[in-house]
């Protein structure tokens, strides 16, 4: 899933209105999916499958052995298309799993994304992973030093509302509305300051 244009530009728009009312940068990240790829349980389920195959034929049937095998190989593949498929592959996950998935992808983007190298230390990451259903909004040292985690939780849940509505793009600027305001009351504009990250949304 990608945003159209005109959703971009609301949610930049949106992200440089925020940061006119404070010293903090803010980050928005999406991602179709932070699980797939990122384990080896499509194949081994389709191995799983391939390898009972034909003790359930031999029983069953009559065939050959050389069209068994044959089997086996189109059952594998088969299997290991299906369950690579984005959505297969997030369902057979354990919750958990998928949580723990999203939660290390967040991480990542926020290093990537040079949140945790501006000049006070007061950039945060709005992300949301669309398969795993996942929102979170990390916050660096400055910020997390005297704003608390569960300060987030309203963004966060706007974000989740609004995503599972199908509105992606009104959910991040619901956020970033929200973070906007926190960011204004502990950490309000001086300024002329320098913008230091873009005021973009990324799609991974």
């Amino acid at each position: 899933m990608d945003l159209p244009d005109r959703d971009r530009a609301r949610l930049s728009a949106a992200i440089r209105a925020a940061e006119a009312r404070t010293t903090g940068e803010i980050v928005c990240v999406m991602a179709r999916s932070s699980s797939v790829g990122r384990t080896a349980l499509p194949v081994v389920i389709a191995a799983v499958l391939a390898l009972a195959v034909p003790w359930l034929l031999m029983a069953l049937t009559t065939l050959s052995l050389q069209l068994i095998l044959s089997i086996q190989v189109v059952v594998f593949l088969a299997a290991s298309a299906i369950a690579c498929l984005p959505g297969v592959q997030a369902a057979l996950m354990p919750r958990a799993i998928r949580r723990a998935l999203a939660h290390r992808a967040a991480m990542e983007q926020f290093v990537i994304r040079g949140i945790a190298r501006t000049k006070q230390r007061t950039g945060i990451l709005i992300f949301v992973s669309l398969a795993e259903r996942y929102a979170r909004i990390i916050a660096d040292d400055g910020i997390a030093a005297r704003v608390p985690q569960a300060h987030w939780q309203g963004a966060v849940d706007e974000l989740i509302a609004h995503t599972r509505d199908g509105r992606v793009a009104d959910g991040f600027i619901a956020a970033v509305e929200i973070c906007g305001e926190v960011l204004a009351t502990h950490f309000p504009s001086r300024g002329g300051g320098e913008d230091e990250l873009p005021d973009r949304l990324y799609l991974i």
